[in-house]
């Protein structure tokens, strides 16, 4: 009884079988099959080492929103030289109403010399073909968003020569915390100092002939300092040809969160306008002599998230590559053996195919060898 329902369970299961097999004295090969088949299994392979390529592979996934913090402070990281001696010049932020000054107490003033050593400029060089790359080809801050932390780091390396040449120039780098709403930060001459009504520089005591605003600008940032991220100014040298001479760097600032599988942070991108000018007031050209970075904060905020795909979709795609490409084969194979054998026998160009033959016991075959002479017997 056992046996018997075993058998027609198994009978059940063989009348539920997707998958017929056809006995191989049914099967007939051919060296076109064998040709085609090469050519699917080929092209299987190198669509599946591809298609493992873009799994392993990430991108960002870029989200914006309205950023609503407005109680945070908002950190400037700057690091910059000029060609004038320390007492000479002064730096500080003045906000969008200019009843305030921000605190400066977080700058460092070092004496240094401006030119650099070789070592020094060759990492300046490539820093500024690393930023005309990025001017060009965007897609490339993607793949410094994913290689922050793991990247060297991108600030100028300290000299290696001992130069005997005494310091011509001031090296201002630090932080500042300011509020977020538009500012101005900026180094003129004269040492900053607080007034009623905004703030004054004095510049009485310094003498006109030793204005010199030439500068480089190793690193300037918002937020967050993260090592391996380039911000557009870092590397940037602008020579003054004039005493009084004025540059403006006038930046738009967009907070944003960094999140990939390295790090999660929050940090600041930036874009930047820059103009210089040389102030003549007899020409019409007013202002003051400086270095001018006037910002102001985006009221959106972007989100940027490192995404991968999914191991099922990986599955679902290779399974379409494989499937797709023995079904897309098999249905050209036959219709190349379809076109052929119509040219053939319309021509009598060689062998063809009848389509049924009868037998001694009066049915019909569909598989006929083929006939290769074309005389009748």
């Amino acid at each position: 009884m056992r046996r018997l329902n075993r058998k027609k369970t198994l009978n059940l299961m063989k009348e539920l079988d997707a998958f017929p097999k056809v006995p191989e004295s049914y099967v007939e090969t051919s060296v076109s099959g064998g040709t085609v088949s090469l050519i699917a299994f080929t092209t299987i392979a190198f669509l599946t080492v591809m298609e493992f390529t873009v799994y392993r592979d990430t991108w960002m996934k870029y989200e914006y929103e309205v950023d609503k913090d407005f109680t945070s402070k908002l950190r400037i990281n700057i690091d910059i030289t000029v060609a004038m001696r320390c007492q000479y010049v002064g730096a500080d932020v003045l906000d969008l109403a200019e009843t305030m000054v921000a605190s400066a107490d977080g700058l460092i003033y070092e004496p240094v010399v401006f030119d650099l050593s070789p070592q020094q400029k060759e990492w300046q060089r490539m820093l500024q073909v690393i930023q005309s790359r990025l001017q060009e080809e965007h897609s490339l801050q993607d793949v410094i968003f994913k290689s922050a932390f793991k990247s060297a780091s991108t600030a100028l390396p300290p000299r290696e020569d001992n130069s005997l040449q005494s310091p011509d120039a001031c090296r201002i780098h630090g932080h500042l915390y300011v509020n977020k709403v538009a500012g101005n930060f900026h180094i003129t001459v004269g040492k900053a100092i607080p007034h009623p009504r905004g703030h004054a520089h004095l510049a009485a005591l310094v003498s006109h002939e030793s204005y010199n605003f030439s500068h480089r600008i190793d690193h300037l940032s918002f937020g967050e300092l993260i090592p391996g991220i380039i911000n557009p100014l870092d590397g940037t040298e602008k020579i003054a040809s004039d005493h009084n001479q004025m540059f403006q760097y006038f930046i738009t600032i967009v907070p944003t969160k960094l999140h990939t599988y390295k790090i999660s942070a929050e940090t600041h991108q930036f874009s930047v306008t820059e103009r210089e000018r040389v102030i003549n007031h007899a020409a019409g050209s007013h202002g003051v002599s400086g270095i001018f970075m006037k910002y102001d904060i985006s009221s959106l905020m972007v989100t940027v998230t490192e995404e991968h795909m999914p191991f099922w979709q990986f599955l679902v795609r290779l399974c379409g590559i494989i499937g797709g490409i023995f079904s897309t084969t098999g249905i050209l194979h036959g219709f190349g053996r379809f076109v052929a054998e119509v040219i053939f026998c319309r021509f009598g160009l060689g062998s063809c195919r009848s389509t049924s033959v009868p037998l001694p016991d009066g049915h019909t075959s569909n598989h006929l060898p083929r006939i290769t002479d074309n005389n009748t017997h």
